[in-house]
């Protein structure tokens, strides 16, 4: 969750109901799919994120803009795959919305302020310059490298099968990849801890 900047950090129950929050619509999605087909997922996760969203605005008076970016693209690739009836257009999102995020944080590389790594977790985490850059390029080659997969998983295997990796897999590769980087982190911290000898 983006909080606004001043705001302080969110206590543990409130991360908590964040993170199962964030996952709804993908869990939605996963059991109507089980439940339904494809295209009954589909509507559900539109509904899904529509609720997000606007759970968002009524709840923070904003919607961050990776929220946003997610819910306009599952309106406009979940409407394509109901409106043409082909689900190729659900499986491209998850691509999409992955390499979108890696050109944000890319670009945020060079663009004026802190990267968009260090926005999100500076008022927890206190690193260098290079290293919050290091950090933020990891994200960007982890976007780039889910979006792949992604499309490997949708168009080598069944349908089946990717709805499975969309939930289990995705997010399982997102949590190791953050639980890595926690290490890290704590690794750089406590050599910046230590100081010169």
């Amino acid at each position: 969750m983006i909080r606004a900047p001043g705001s302080g950090p969110s206590p543990p129950s409130t991360r908590n109901m964040q993170f199962l929050i964030d996952l709804l619509p993908v869990i939605a999605f996963f059991i109507a799919y089980k439940l339904a087909d494809i295209y009954v997922a589909t509507g559900v996760l539109i509904a899904g994120v529509l609720l997000q969203t606007a759970w968002s605005w009524i709840r923070h008076r904003k919607v961050s803009p990776m929220l946003l970016t997610s819910a306009v693209l599952v309106l406009v690739f979940g409407g394509l795959t109901l409106l043409i009836h082909d689900p190729v257009f659900i499986k491209w999102k998850p691509s999409i919305v992955n390499w979108l995020f890696a050109g944000a944080f890319l670009a945020s590389q060079w663009l004026p302020g802190p990267t968009i790594v260090q926005r999100l977790m500076g008022e927890n985490v206190t690193l260098d310059d290079g290293s919050w850059k290091r950090l933020n390029l990891s994200w960007v080659g982890f976007f780039v490298i889910a979006g792949a997969l992604n499309l490997y998983v949708a168009f080598r295997y069944d349908e089946a099968t990717w709805v499975n990796f969309k939930l289990f897999g995705l997010m399982g590769l997102t949590l190791v990849f953050a639980l890595a980087q926690g290490v890290w982190i704590a690794r750089k911290a406590e050599s910046a801890g230590a100081g010169p000898g």
